[in-house]
């Protein structure tokens, strides 16, 4: 088996304190979760509904599943009784199916918005300016079943880190700005999700994440 936990030690020595590291575990078999969750951790990513909802019924129940992929909305029924956290709600649509069925499961979940920085068009999420759009407009203050814990976004895949930099930047000023304007007395409205395998040092290091996504670098090449 891939060294699951020796490549978990090195990445977690890497992150600064308080940076959360969700373990992306999409396509990687239950033994490989379970070597990660051996060491203690608990946060894993998945982004496909399927395989997640067998993960989920196989795996201990202290896991706290983060869903990281484009999510349809006739498939959050199925992750809403146990999911932790979505990542990637990416429309106002998506964002009342979301509130619609956790109300119904009786929980409040946690979500991430997603914004659209990068360059690559096949990459979901709102724009900044549809961000601040949809917050005054003010429809996501009477949705008691979701909680808007930050924003998330990917970087454009390219080796310009400077390109990498300014992309989350840009997203790290506009968490700023939103937490000043909406959510200044909101302790929970704090977490700033970018950073992944290639590209999570500048994210840490220089750009204020406060939550990476890292797959590759722990699990190695997909296996399914």
């Amino acid at each position: 088996m891939y060294d699951v936990k020796g490549n978990l030690h090195l990445v977690q020595e890497q992150l600064p304190e308080g940076v959360q590291l969700v373990a992306i575990s999409k396509y990687h078999p239950a033994e490989y979760i379970m070597a990660a969750y051996e060491e203690g951790h608990r946060v894993f990513g998945e982004s496909h509904e399927q395989e997640l909802r067998q993960k989920h019924e196989q795996l201990p129940k202290d896991i706290e599943w983060h869903f990281i992929g484009h999510l349809q909305t006739n498939k959050v029924k199925y992750v809403a009784p146990y999911v932790s956290m979505i990542e990637s709600v990416d429309s106002m649509r998506l964002l009342r199916e979301v509130n619609k069925q956790a109300v119904k499961c009786g929980r409040v979940i946690d979500v991430l918005l997603e914004l659209h920085i990068a360059t690559e068009e096949t990459k979901y999420g709102f724009s900044p300016d549809d961000c601040r759009q949809m917050l005054a407009e003010g429809e996501w203050r009477q949705m008691e079943g979701i909680r808007i814990c930050g924003l998330m976004m990917m970087a454009t895949f390219t080796d310009d880190t400077d390109q990498i930099r300014r992309e989350m930047l840009l997203a790290a000023d506009l968490f700023d700005e939103l937490k000043q304007q909406y959510f200044p007395t909101l302790d929970y409205f704090r977490e700033r999700s970018w950073g992944m395998s290639h590209d999570y040092l500048i994210a840490t290091r220089d750009c204020r994440s406060t939550m990476v996504r890292i797959g590759t670098t722990i699990f190695g090449p997909r296996v399914y």
